[in-house]
């Protein structure tokens, strides 16, 4: 890849900022998040801050067996680590309307008022966003020496493994309830690119709490042990999304970075995402199947989105950007799917990956829908592959992605790709029907009713001002 390439993906257009990451891992699964999570943050000295969409103090970090020192609860283990390191002080930052969810679940006040007073953990509200919108980046910055960034919330239901068991024992509610499967990623990156993660994490502070908080100086190599690098020294982007919000302006690097990567693809694109109902993504991924040598692009989803009206919206949506994309597959080069584990359920995907060939990998918190292009707060990172071992690397992590959902090795899938000449569908074809499997997600009519839901712009707006003339309609109407 030419140099001009690089510069040309991440620009000032598409990320924040660039730094060098010493280490970086692509974690799957919130299984070993946690663990990792708890490791990393066994070792800090100075400063763990917790920036995410829900925070649940009652979950544990290992849920089927306690291995780590300190308490298993998160809320337990972040006061233990306040009390038997004397400097740490920790920061949790949540999004204000999660409290109220925090609170009909049943999360005990204890953790949540004792940390909104006084004391060295510190949990407040992020407020600072228009109105209906949400604080949805995940991140874990430890010292300004390692930090998480990607998709995974610590809060209920997220643990996992890559396996995603039937009746797996850790999967289970404080109620004991059996929660279903869970398929989820984020990163561990360390060096100047976890410090950008970390002013990241400090500036949203600021905003939502009006404290400005210093960059650590001093702080712990605090690594998991647990945690083997994929890439060594290696430039990585942050993207943004951060809506238009008092005298914030409109900031959407994350859609131009995903147009960017779209458009870059060349032989492939893999990506998981909760959801497929941006316009924009959809009408950039219909402009590419309509070329005369089309890139495969392969999308898995969930089967359905979590909720009654959170599905009838999503689902709805999603059928339209199907029919828009389908349309335009004149060489069959598109697949929408969702995975099973073994049992034939339906795992929810809530990892939000793009994957364009061997060459760009992508992994945040940001969505293919609307929200996340505009509307809601996201930060992704993005690396290139401008070598041959971090190219090897790239396409180990997406055939371990793809080998995960098949129920297969990754030996097989390397094989499999082998034999068709590297695509994706044909060896997503290969491993048949029968589960773990892959499959599609089905095209059907719509009603009138859901044809509504799906153009309207009040669960899924693109843009702060979009929602306000969609609400000025109705109650002009």
């Amino acid at each position: 890849m030419r140099a001009d390439d690089h510069d040309q993906l991440m620009n000032d257009a598409t990320t924040w900022r660039k730094a060098q990451a010493d280490e970086l891992t692509v974690i799957i699964d919130a299984a070993a998040f946690f663990f990792a999570a708890k490791q990393a943050m066994l070792k800090a000295k100075k400063s763990v801050i917790i920036v995410g969409w829900d925070f649940d103090a009652r979950i544990k970090l290992e849920p089927e067996e306690k291995t780590l020192e300190g308490p298993n609860q998160i809320g337990s283990f972040l006061n233990w680590l306040a009390k038997h390191r004397d400097d740490v002080e920790v920061r949790i930052l949540k999004w204000d309307a999660g409290i109220m969810e925090s609170l009909s679940r049943g999360e005990t006040p204890f953790y949540i008022l004792q940390w909104m007073t006084h004391g060295r953990v510190q949990m407040k509200l992020d407020h600072a966003h228009p109105p209906l919108a949400a604080h949805h980046m995940k991140i874990l910055a430890i010292d300004d020496t390692v930090a998480f960034c990607g998709g995974i919330d610590m809060t209920l239901g997220r643990w996992d493994t890559p396996e995603h068991e039937e009746g797996r024992k850790g999967r289970r509610s404080p109620w004991r309830n059996q929660l279903g499967p869970w398929h989820d990623a984020t990163t561990c990156i360390s060096g100047p690119a976890a410090r950008m993660i970390g002013d990241l994490a400090r500036r949203r502070w600021q905003k939502a709490c009006d404290e400005e908080l210093p960059p650590v100086e001093g702080g712990a190599a605090a690594w998991p042990d647990c945690l083997e690098p994929d890439f060594r020294d290696i430039t990585v982007g942050l993207a943004r999304t951060i809506p238009a919000y008092e005298d914030s302006p409109q900031i959407s690097e994350i859609e131009k970075l995903k147009l960017q990567i779209i458009q870059r693809a060349k032989k492939s694109l893999y990506i998981e995402s909760q959801y497929f109902a941006s316009i924009a993504i959809a009408k950039a991924i219909a402009t590419r199947l309509q070329e005369d040598d089309p890139p495969e692009i392969v999308i898995v989803n969930p089967d359905t989105a979590e909720g009654w009206l959170e599905a009838k919206v999503m689902d709805s949506a999603r059928i339209q950007m199907m029919r828009r994309v389908l349309d335009a597959d004149r060489h069959g080069r598109f697949r929408i799917l969702y995975p099973v584990n073994a049992a034939g359920t339906p795992i929810y995907v809530h990892a939000k990956i793009m994957i364009a060939d061997d060459t760009i990998l992508k992994i945040g918190s940001a969505n293919l829908n609307n929200r996340s292009m505009g509307y809601d707060t996201e930060c992704d990172v993005v690396l290139e592959g401008t070598d041959e071992a971090a190219r090897a690397t790239i396409a180990r992590i997406r055939n371990n992605l793809l080998a995960e959902h098949l129920g297969a090795s990754r030996a097989e899938i390397e094989a499999s790709l082998e034999r068709s000449g590297g695509s994706l569908i044909a060896a997503i074809r290969e491993f048949g029907d029968e589960p773990p499997a892959m499959k599609l997600v089905p095209m059907r009519e719509l009603t009138d009713q859901e044809e509504a839901l799906g153009d309207s712009d009040l669960a899924d707006p693109e843009r702060p001002h979009k929602l306000w003339k969609s609400l000025k309609g109705l109650v002009g109407a």
